[in-house]
């Protein structure tokens, strides 16, 4: 069977007009004044069982029969029947009896017994199954495009929980460049606070291993000279001649952020995201890459009291987890990419005594199948063309189809059972979630609720509401709670 990536069959136009929208929400959302939040009677924030979140992004399409939900494992030989690859990787043991992950995966295997796995997410037929929209979706809850900038569900917790440091910034992203990667920054809109305000957006931090240049003055700004600085740019935003284009509640958030900003940089604080505080021993368990670093500067910013910190893979198209070509061994690479880092950040936050208040969560925007596209009865447009029923070169061997009908979540902390399973997806194809299926929304509701925030959470934007769940009615799987 042979794979091509065909730019003809790619909608195209849909994605021009998903980009158009998202520039008009994100206008209006630079327009917008203060969202107020709205206390209803029937709003009663739970009891958090976690403190921090640390979301491990596995981004471009995590397949689940190749990583947390193992089927019937078809080893490559020329001339395999494409319809009978559901696994191309065979299942491994864990530390918890009634749970098997994938080959490649035995340090994670081993912490096993700290988390539950979620085998039964599930995400909607948008028509085409593109990584931009799943990945908004995923992210703030809500379809896109929408007629305002949703938040990030990082921006949620650090609005309605404010942070945990006040000199630490509550929402942080490493790993994740916003532009010159493939597709443009608008792809990435759901990195953002929207309507919240810049206050709440994330610091953002490609590059971990830089991460301790971006909280230090540029050489010979110190001291009188850099607090001069700041003083100047305030009064170059109060009288510029374009805060008309912006309320005056945007212009003040950006204020505050750049306010946070410059009290960060004169604290002690700081330390936390220079990786070379530790050991040698310590850098070299972590360091599989850049995933792997931003996984040590993540336990570091937790430590310190950040109180939202995502890391990801990063998207860019047709590499790391967009495996619509050499899928196996691609695979193979990311295995050996995330296996360590992810068990050695939960070991060490347990060792801190941290791991019980912090919620550690592996997702990504989809899975992933060698035969469908969507799910069973989908529309979606074919992402991967293909020629013949049989696979004849190894680089064709692996699972290259956007799959949205069961996908795998595993939780760690943060209140969770230890060694719990929940859900489950056939054994055959389709592989579609047949047990405790959980919706994008109800999984947020269940992030919240372990963060001690009501899905019913509402805002009032412009008038309109808007909830910290698509309008409100995300319910929790509070059976994986301890």
């Amino acid at each position: 069977m042979h794979f091509e990536i065909d730019p003809t069959t790619l909608p195209s136009i849909a994605r021009r007009d998903f980009l158009k929208k998202l520039a008009l929400a994100s206008s209006a959302a630079w327009m917008s004044g203060a969202p107020q939040m709205v206390r209803g009677n029937d709003v009663q924030h739970p009891a958090a069982r976690a403190d921090a979140c640390i979301l491990l992004w596995m981004a471009g399409g995590m397949a689940a029969p190749e990583t947390f939900d193992p089927k019937r494992y078809a080893p490559y030989h020329p001339g395999i029947a494409v319809n009978s690859v559901l696994s191309t990787f065979p299942s491994i043991d864990t530390v918890v009896d009634d749970i098997k992950i994938c080959k490649g995966l035995e340090h994670i295997a081993g912490v096993m017994d700290r988390g539950t796995l979620i085998r039964s997410a599930v995400q909607p037929d948008l028509g085409s199954i593109l990584h931009s929209r799943h990945q908004y979706h995923w992210h703030t809850g809500y379809v896109p495009p929408q007629t305002v900038a949703c938040p990030h569900i990082g921006a949620w917790v650090a609005r309605v929980l404010g942070p945990r440091n006040a000199v630490m910034p509550p929402f942080i992203n490493i790993g994740q460049r916003l532009e010159g990667v493939g597709e443009k920054e608008e792809l990435k809109a759901f990195t953002t606070a929207g309507f919240f305000g810049s206050e709440y957006g994330p610091m953002n931090l490609p590059f971990p291993e830089e991460a301790a240049q971006s909280v230090r003055p540029p050489e010979g700004m110190t001291g009188k000279r850099f607090s001069n600085r700041q003083q100047l740019f305030q009064k170059l935003v109060d009288s510029s001649p374009h805060r008309e284009y912006a309320s005056d509640y945007q212009q003040e958030s950006l204020m505050r952020s750049m306010e946070n900003a410059y009290r960060l940089l004169s604290s002690k604080e700081r330390e936390a995201f220079d990786l070379e505080e530790e050991s040698k021993e310590t850098r070299e368990r972590y360091d599989t890459g850049r995933f792997g670093r931003g996984c040590l500067l993540a336990r570091r910013l937790v430590e310190n009291g950040a109180r939202f910190v995502e890391v990801t893979t990063e998207y860019v198209p047709f590499l790391h987890w967009d495996t619509h070509a050499a899928g196996h061994s691609t695979v193979d690479r990311m295995h050996r990419e995330i296996d360590r880092p992810i068990a050695q950040l939960v070991l060490d936050l347990e060792e801190r005594g941290l791991l019980d208040r912090t919620l550690v969560i592996v997702a990504s925007e989809f899975s992933r199948d060698a035969l469908i596209e969507g799910k069973p009865g989908s529309n979606a447009n074919d992402q991967a063309a293909h020629k013949g029923d049989t696979i004849t070169e190894r680089k064709h061997y692996g699972l290259h189809r956007h799959f949205t009908g069961g996908s795998s979540v595993a939780l760690f902390g943060g209140g969770v059972k230890k060694g719990f399973l929940y859900g489950r997806t056939a054994d055959e194809r389709p592989l579609v979630a047949i047990e405790n299926p959980v919706t994008i929304t109800d999984l947020h509701a269940t992030i919240m609720t372990a963060m001690g925030v009501s899905p019913k959470t509402e805002f009032s934007v412009e008038g309109r509401p808007f909830y910290v769940t698509e309008d409100g009615k995300g319910s929790p799987a509070t059976e994986i709670f301890t």
